[in-house]
């Protein structure tokens, strides 16, 4: 699987290397957009030391993981939420008739290689963080675990929003609020929210799985809210869950679908 979509992603990547001014272009535009996130958060320590008792380096630091976790999946995953035009234009009958996963081909249908500077922005905040912070050596091996956990629940996340259009196919800004909505949600130390939001990041759709939980532990703070220790090593355990579901959705989806006959 992991061949095929490489080789499925490469094919779009030199269709767009055959456009070099078009292509940077789009990594700058992408660079900006990125940017402006970011900036939203340095206007606001500007004015102020402290953002829900964390400093600016440690939003920096939440910020950065999450956004890691979501530019990779925005870079591999994300054209799932397309699946409504392919099946308005009758385009999702070329791809169950392939020996191919569905998922994998809609996943990669017009990769988009320039969004990967997306992701370059999000890991040199993230290092910079990790930098200006002083942080206890022993708890640094949680970091690669809260990134890659965050990938399986964006996916997971990207996989349900896609499943949905098979119900959905005319509403897909209602899918977008799973995706790009969590992400806005998980780019400030969950703290700033109420507290009835919070439980349901937390164990209704584990978002706060993704930077909140384990990156308590890694700064070595309490959760404000008073959860126990141990909710902040159940990261991996909650993407799988959430991974299994959203598999499952995936397939009921497909099997739900009826070709448009085009």
């Amino acid at each position: 699987m992991v061949r095929t979509y490489l080789l499925l992603a490469w094919t779009w990547t030199r269709a767009a290397a055959a456009y070099p001014a078009s292509f940077w272009l789009l990594v700058v535009f992408g660079c900006v957009t990125g940017a402006l996130d970011l900036a939203v958060i340095l206007v606001v320590f500007a004015n102020t030391t402290t953002l829900g008792g964390f400093s600016r380096d440690e939003v920096l630091f939440l910020y950065g993981a999450a956004n890691l976790a979501f530019t990779l999946c925005d870079l591999f995953v994300s054209n799932l939420d397309r699946i409504s035009q392919h099946i308005k234009a009758g385009t999702m009958d070329t791809f169950l008739i392939r020996p191919v996963s569905p998922w994998i081909q809609i996943a990669t249908d017009r990769f988009v290689p320039a969004r990967f500077g997306r992701v370059v922005l999000a890991g040199a905040v993230l290092g910079y963080a990790l930098g200006a912070l002083d942080l206890d050596g022993r708890r640094l091996w949680m970091i690669p675990v809260m990134v890659g956990t965050g990938i399986v629940i964006f996916t997971a996340l990207w996989t349900l929003a896609g499943a949905l259009q098979f119900l959905l196919t005319d509403a897909p800004e209602v899918t977008s609020a799973f995706t790009y909505g969590s992400q806005q949600l998980t780019q400030y130390p969950l703290n700033v929210y109420g507290r009835d939001l919070v439980r349901g990041a937390t164990y209704v759709l584990p978002l706060a799985f993704i930077n909140w939980q384990p990156g308590l532990y890694v700064l070595g703070r309490d959760d404000p809210f008073g959860t126990p220790g141990f909710m902040r090593f159940l990261g991996p355990a909650a993407a799988l869950v959430l991974a299994l579901l959203a598999g499952l959705a995936w397939r009921q989806g497909i099997r739900r679908y009826r070709s448009t006959g085009s």
